[in-house]
């Protein structure tokens, strides 16, 4: 059987010199069928190595569960990175960061307030510790001892960054090698002050994150750990868009150049991210160091293989630079044809607050979302108010939409800092809330959402508040209310907040990049499945649909617009459109 091993120089794999040349593919942003693609690809470049983290909040819904059905079949990821001849990193965390939705971590964890967040407070490790065995399930018979494709397995996630309770961290090691874990261990974090020493032990092989600079940062690792190969286990060659910021990009050049010092100074690669993939759904993260920054859809990234798989100008740099110091494949991958263009307009809609919502009524103060027992997406508050004045909250988490009898009346957003609402006098109040994506990263990971209390009218407190979750897992209760629009062109529009629905035909599978010009707000759905958020302010102009999303026949598309559209129409266009670099 082979081996992997941690030398006094060197990995060694089957106890020769071995060099890790990874990418990172998050198996959970991409499509299913397209895994073997994105791996394949990954080789083609002159990448040996697959990383990928593991979202406990994915997994994990409800407390009890380990889902790895479908997108979450870890185990079926590792074999087809096996099947290409290709090793394996897992970072299960639980915290993984990823500018993913709490950081990896899941919300009904922290409906206890006593349970802490990554330490060693009892409940925060048993939660943790159920959760590490079932990834362990699945990751112990694919190590490489047992003829698997993994080679090392990370232990929790830029700790040093957050904390430094060694406690924890040893929980975490005697876990893992309890449950059979005998592939080399490992931390990573940025080469700064003692996040090295903070996020790690003596025995556990330290790893660097950075971008750039790389003989500096990596002369910084050798001198916090003479011995033992050196790696950047997060090498940045680009970064993730905000809503409201311009796309950003690294040069391709300038990335390669920084890849070549690493590679010339003898140290082992991941490169973050290889193929970034898509935030479908509600998964998208947000960062909060005092203004709260919800993260796109898109997870480009601005990686060498861009978000709908294709060879990009950065793939073939780095391709040149790993050809230099290594073999690489001589097969090289095609770029990106053109789709076929085409629009389409929706037929049918009904407004969402016609559709009934199974509400809770909380006696007393106006409560958190969570409480619904949903953890994401779309919730609606009911209240009677006792007439009008200026309606205010401690914070809003995280866009509320206020309703008087169903007419809209204002709207709260936690990213502009606005906690305060006139109402008219009037009956019934509803508010319409979007939890835009939970902070993934700092010491705001963990925090409710939702109206965050106290409720003020005028000064006198709200109370006896009716809460619950927009159901958006099936969409048949809006399908089957929905009625067909009234006459008129496409410039008559659709009044929000509604869900509408449209048809096309296909001859068959295959990509689409769905443009939403003159739609403002919402989510869109492919054949039922959740393709993520748009929002008019961009940067991105496209939605990425997954090629074996669409089917031979007739498929459905159906948006939740927020606000209200100029239009009826949406595009298929020639290709992605990502915003403006331009800061």
């Amino acid at each position: 059987m082979d081996t992997f091993a941690i030398g006094d120089q060197d990995f060694l794999l089957n106890n020769e010199p071995f060099r890790i040349l990874s990418g990172a593919i998050h198996y959970f942003r991409v499509h299913p069928d397209l895994w073997a693609d994105r791996i394949h690809k990954a080789r083609l470049m002159g990448l040996n190595t697959i990383e990928t983290y593991v979202p406990w909040n994915e997994h994990s819904p409800v407390p009890g569960a380990f889902v790895t059905d479908d997108g979450l079949d870890l185990g079926r990821f590792l074999d087809l990175v096996a099947e290409s001849g290709m090793h394996a990193i897992v970072r299960p965390g639980p915290y993984i960061c990823a500018e993913w939705d709490n950081g990896g971590l899941p919300a009904w964890l922290f409906t206890d307030p006593t349970v802490g967040v990554r330490s060693s407070e009892t409940g925060y490790l048993a939660a943790g510790s159920s959760y590490m065995e079932s990834v362990l399930d699945v990751v112990v018979p694919r190590q490489i001892s047992r003829g698997g494709p993994v080679i090392m397995f990370q232990i929790e996630n830029e700790y040093g960054a957050y904390g430094n309770d060694k406690a924890y961290l040893q929980h975490l090691v005697d876990l893992s090698k309890r449950l059979g874990v005998d592939v080399p261990l490992f931390t990573c974090d940025q080469p700064f002050g003692a996040m090295i020493e903070d996020g790690s032990l003596p025995d556990l092989h330290k790893t660097g994150t950075f971008g750039s600079r790389a003989d500096e940062r990596l002369a910084f690792l050798r001198e916090r750990q003479p011995t033992g190969p050196l790696m950047c286990a997060e090498f940045w060659n680009g970064w993730f868009d905000n809503w409201g910021t311009h796309h950003h990009t690294t040069d391709a050049a300038a990335s390669a150049a920084e890849l070549d010092a690493l590679l010339t100074a003898g140290a082992s690669v991941n490169i973050y991210m290889f193929h970034g993939g898509t935030n479908f759904g509600f998964t998208n993260g947000a960062n909060d160091k005092g203004i709260y920054e919800p993260t796109i859809t898109s997870y480009d990234y601005d990686a060498p293989l861009s978000e709908d798989g294709h060879p990009t100008a950065k793939y073939f740099a780095f391709r040149d630079v790993i050809a230099k110091h290594f073999p690489v494949p001589a097969e090289v991958p095609p770029g990106r044809m053109p789709v076929p263009t085409s629009s389409l307009a929706v037929s049918h809609s009904v407004s969402l607050l016609d559709v009934p919502v199974a509400t809770h009524l909380v006696s007393g103060s106006v409560p958190p979302v969570e409480l619904t027992g949903h953890y994401r997406g779309f919730y609606l508050y009911e209240a009677s108010l006792p007439g009008g004045g200026v309606l205010s909250f401690s914070e809003v988490r995280d866009r509320a939409q206020f309703f008087l009898d169903g007419v809209p009346v204002g709207v709260l957003s936690r990213e502009l800092g606005e906690r305060s609402v006139v109402i008219p006098a009037g009956g019934r109040l509803q508010v319409l809330l979007e939890d835009q994506g939970r902070v993934n990263y700092g010491q705001r990971i963990g925090e409710a959402k939702g109206l965050i209390g106290p409720a003020l009218l005028n000064g006198v407190e709200v109370v006896d508040w009716e809460v619950g979750a927009v159901d958006l897992d099936s969409l048949e209760a809006f399908r089957s209310a929905a009625v067909p629009l009234p006459p008129g062109d496409a410039a008559a529009g659709v009044a929000g907040p509604s869900v509408s629905f449209a048809t096309f035909e296909a001859d068959g599978p295959g990509d689409r990049f769905l443009r939403l010009d003159g739609w403002t707000k919402g989510v869109v759905f492919m054949n039922g499945f959740n393709l993520g958020r748009h929002w008019s302010r961009g940067p991105q102009r496209t939605l990425y649909v997954p090629g074996p999303l669409i089917r031979e026949g007739t498929n459905e598309f159906a948006i939740l617009e927020l606000h209200g559209s100029a239009t009826r129409e949406v595009r298929f266009a020639v290709g992605p459109d990502l915003g403006s670099d331009e800061k």
